[in-house]
């Protein structure tokens, strides 16, 4: 009886251990889909979403993102670009404000720019978005960020009542290599399947938090 016990037991954490695997590894391939894809219909607003910079330059990472906007603005995917992301204790530009600088820079006009000063997270950014979003009377998207950050931020957006679709840049830091490649889906799908758990994001490096 003890044996069957044990072997029951067995058996039950196997398929338990089994079902996560399955799960994981099917959000690391969604993942992998959705950074593929680059969905850029006419929209409201295109919004990029923060990454680090430093002293209102923008990183490499922010850099590339904002670039990838700037080209979709020049398409006509959308009149306006949003951008967005508070600061860290001791900035003096918040990533919100320096995404806005260096597009403005690039010779997209004033009144085409809107600086969403908020957000140490994703989650927290998008939440900031949505809400300028219902001031504004706004309702579509096109999401800027890194591939594999994509279907995070475009299910984070659409559970805040935001119709976003995504475009993620296809050059930068996060792009490189196959390796770098390989790191950011696994910590993509740690931290999204974390937030359909419990509903919380994760702060870190870019492109996780």
């Amino acid at each position: 009886m003890a044996a069957s016990a044990g072997q029951l037991v067995v058996r039950v954490v196997g398929a338990a251990v089994t079902s996560v695997l399955l799960l994981a590894g099917a959000t690391g391939l969604a993942i992998w889909w959705t950074a593929r894809q680059d969905d850029r219909p006419g929209s409201d607003a295109i919004v990029v979403l923060g990454s680090a910079q430093y002293n209102g330059v923008p990183s490499s990472i922010f850099e590339a993102r904002l670039e990838h906007a700037l080209s979709l603005y020049t398409d006509g995917v959308a009149p306006r670009v949003v951008t967005v992301g508070g600061k860290a204790e001791g900035d003096q530009y918040s990533e919100a404000e320096a995404g806005r600088r260096y597009l403005l820079d690039a010779g997209v006009p004033a009144e085409a720019l809107l600086a969403v000063e908020e957000g140490e997270d994703t989650l927290e950014s998008v939440r900031a978005v949505a809400g300028t979003f219902d001031g504004q009377g706004w309702r579509t998207a096109v999401l800027v960020t890194d591939p594999w950050h994509a279907m995070r931020a475009q299910r984070m957006a659409s559970d805040a009542s935001m119709d976003a679709t995504s475009s993620p840049t296809r050059q930068g830091p996060a792009v490189q290599t196959r390796t770098t490649q390989l790191r950011y889906i696994v910590r993509e799908t740690a931290a999204y399947l974390l937030y359909r758990a419990t509903g919380e994001s994760v702060a870190g490096a870019p492109g996780i938090g």
